[in-house]
């Protein structure tokens, strides 16, 4: 099983109220004790947040249940019950919170950050709330109130500067692997990526930025043919995409559209950012094939061709994602 998790679905209950309490004085010296009795205790929240040490949901895996604690009832002499307990559920930076009906909860951007998802039950009143001209003595307090309960979707989302988009095999495992310390599975066959692979690449004068390896799409993925929307979903947090047509391609113009259409159907948002094109495993060509591939593009999509084997054009096209990051 792969130690990748991208989505999990929990049932989380917040903790119930405590009962306000409806005691009444009963001391030797003060014949006509009025009420004294205290509010219940908020019940415990169900907090998701945010943990720049996790990378995977996989820790939620095999969580079904989450439930808070209830929350104290009131007490005589006016005190209030304790709250119950929180309950947190730690997530990597980049995870999205969704009810059932799939409206955003959330979503953690940082470090540290936290957002209720299932807000406590409000203790109920004591009988001190109840004390008027008319009732000196109300022997009634409110209960507690219930908790939220429900389904929870935790979806996560890669963070990352520069995005990989392309069809399978089309060498961005190949990439990833030559310009950072990833080591993501790389074989001559469709998918060998099925889960997102993120590698820190270092670039001029210690300055670094993040990678992400998308599993590869294929056309009709917006849809949800193959793995579709598991693998359009990562896409919509990187800055920069880098496209990338393979050198072996039939019509590498072509499949750069697909490759946008794809992007545009699922999400239109997607072709506003910034876009790189590349064609890897230039290894396979010669000047006069990349003459007649940089032919089939307009001027302002004009590829950039690096070997992932070969480690040619690599400086270049890492010079061409900083000026895109930091220009």
């Amino acid at each position: 099983m792969s130690n990748f998790v991208d989505y999990v679905k929990i049932h989380c209950k917040s903790g119930h109220g405590g009962a306000g309490s409806a005691h009444l004085r009963r001391e030797k010296y003060i014949p006509k004790g009025g009420p004294d009795g205290g509010d219940g205790g908020r019940g415990g929240h169900v907090i998701m947040r945010g943990n720049a040490q996790e990378w995977t949901l996989l820790p939620l895996r095999y969580t079904r249940h989450v439930k808070a604690e209830r929350g104290e009832n009131g007490g005589k002499n006016q005190l209030t019950g304790a709250y119950g307990a929180d309950v947190y559920i730690n997530v990597p930076i980049g995870t999205i919170a969704k009810n059932e009906e799939g409206e955003i909860i959330g979503e953690i951007m940082e470090d540290g950050q936290e957002i209720i998802i299932m807000k406590g039950g409000m203790g109920g009143l004591g009988n001190e709330h109840f004390k008027s001209s008319t009732n000196q003595t109300p022997r009634y307090a409110q209960p507690g109130m219930p908790g939220e309960e429900g389904y929870v979707v935790f979806e996560l989302k890669i963070l990352a500067d520069v995005g990989l988009v392309g069809f399978p095999n089309a060498g961005k495992s190949t990439l990833l692997a030559a310009v950072s310390a990833a080591k993501p599975k790389i074989a001559d066959y469709a998918f060998t990526t099925l889960t997102p692979n993120l590698g820190i690449v270092e670039y001029r004068n210690f300055k670094s930025f993040v990678m992400a390896d998308i599993p590869g799409i294929i056309e009709g993925a917006a849809e949800g043919k193959g793995l579709g929307h598991r693998f359009l979903r990562h896409i919509e947090r990187n800055s920069i995409l880098l496209f990338m047509i393979p050198a072996d391609s039939e019509d590498h113009y072509k499949e750069y559209q697909i490759l946008l259409n794809e992007l545009e159907e699922y999400n239109p948002e997607l072709i506003d950012k910034d876009i790189i094109v590349s064609i890897s495993k230039s290894d396979l060509l010669d000047v006069e094939l990349k003459k007649e591939i940089t032919a089939e593009f307009p001027e302002k999509l004009k590829p950039l061709f690096f070997s992932g084997v070969t480690q040619e054009g690599l400086v270049e096209l890492k010079d061409v994602i900083w000026k895109k990051l930091h220009g």
